[in-house]
């Protein structure tokens, strides 16, 4: 435990001292929010389905940071490191493998609830954002849909030789989810043709997921499904593709 705890505390400094991490998974979901803030407010919309803007946006950005670090930041990171042999190193040494892909994980999921708690911040203050209607239940569906997310990293990290690649293909397949999921703008928006398309994009589940328990809070079964099961398979895949180097 106290190797763990040492390793996520030197990973938590190493992914502060990253700009460009920091500013996507921090700073820009915060642009959007005042941004888009400032040209729709939060005003209740019956179009929205009484809610509004900045209520809807808020769990989208979240399934942002959620898709940006698991997608991008993550596979880009160990790729990074398998390139330089520092997994191979931490391999000779004594250091348990598991405690080096934990801390990984727990840094992560650390950073996401940061970037949450930076968003309802400064949604609760500058625009009256609505509170989750279940908020115990809005922290375990973000965790698990960080893990789901985190796990899809690790093969993508896997599969992906060098940090070039890993950042090509991590943001090829990120951003089209970005824009049609609702994690960048609601889907309500969105003509019902690209709403049907989105419905197959894992992301997507993730934004109905943390939507529906923030706004009305129930659970989304179908999307929940969808979340828990690209868990289960990502993790089975990651086991036999993850190298360390």
């Amino acid at each position: 435990m106290k190797a763990l705890l040492k390793m996520t505390w030197i990973e938590f400094k190493l992914q502060l001292r990253e700009p460009v991490g920091v500013f996507f998974t921090l700073a820009f979901p915060l642009m959007l929010l005042f941004i888009f803030g400032s040209i729709y407010g939060n005003e209740p919309n019956d179009f929205l389905g009484g809610f509004g803007s900045i209520d809807l946006s808020v769990p989208g950005y979240i399934g942002m940071i959620i898709g940006t670090i698991g997608m991008v930041a993550l596979p880009i990171s160990l790729a990074n490191y398998r390139e330089q042999g520092i997994l191979r190193r931490f391999r000779a040494t004594p250091l348990p493998s598991g405690t080096v892909l934990w801390s990984q994980v727990i840094v992560n999921v650390i950073m996401t609830a940061l970037g949450a708690l930076l968003l309802v911040a400064a949604g609760s203050g500058a625009y009256n954002l609505r509170l989750p209607e279940a908020s115990l239940a809005v922290v375990g569906a973000t965790i698990l849909g960080a893990l789901s997310f985190l796990s899809l990293g690790f093969v993508l990290a896997g599969l992906l030789p060098t940090p070039r690649s890993a950042q090509a293909v991590g943001m090829a397949l990120f951003y089209p989810m970005l824009f049609l999921s609702g994690a960048a703008m609601p889907r309500q928006f969105m003509p019902e043709s690209v709403q049907t398309v989105a419905e197959f994009l894992p992301l997507t589940h993730v934004v109905k997921l943390l939507e529906d328990l923030w706004l009305q809070g129930v659970w989304n079964l179908t999307s929940l499904a969808v979340v828990v099961g690209m868990l289960l398979v990502c993790l089975f895949v990651s086991r036999r593709t993850f190298r360390w180097e």
